[in-house]
């Protein structure tokens, strides 16, 4: 498997990524071997986790991790009937990928129901 993907090269890329590349050495864990990871950056990881789920809201965990250990964490809440943040952190990049988080999460529980 290889080739490039059919999107347009990202801000700051000299070529679009190999999908191998991508797949073998920048998707799991650290990605400390991808020669796309930035050298100055806020974190490696960012981990969400739900701490409750009720039919108004989903609350959500998170925790940014740098060299295996948590520099940040904190908590947020999306208000399910609005489809708005109620708490969420400062930092837009966290609202971001919460946000991804949050929709895989609901595409997994309406499976559950089915």
């Amino acid at each position: 498997m290889g080739g490039t993907p059919s999107s347009p090269v990202p801000a700051g890329l000299a070529t679009v990524p190999v999908l191998t590349l991508i797949r073998d050495f920048c998707n799991l864990g650290y990605a400390t071997n991808c020669p796309h990871l930035p050298r100055d950056r806020d974190w490696d990881a960012v981990r969400f986790c739900v701490t409750s789920a009720v039919a108004e809201q989903i609350t959500l965990a998170y925790a940014c991790e740098r060299d295996y250990a948590p520099i940040d964490h904190g908590t947020m809440t999306y208000d399910l009937r609005s489809e708005a943040w109620r708490e969420r952190p400062g930092d837009p990049r966290i609202t971001r990928l919460a946000a991804s988080y949050v929709q895989a999460y609901r595409v997994r529980q309406r499976g559950a129901l089915i």
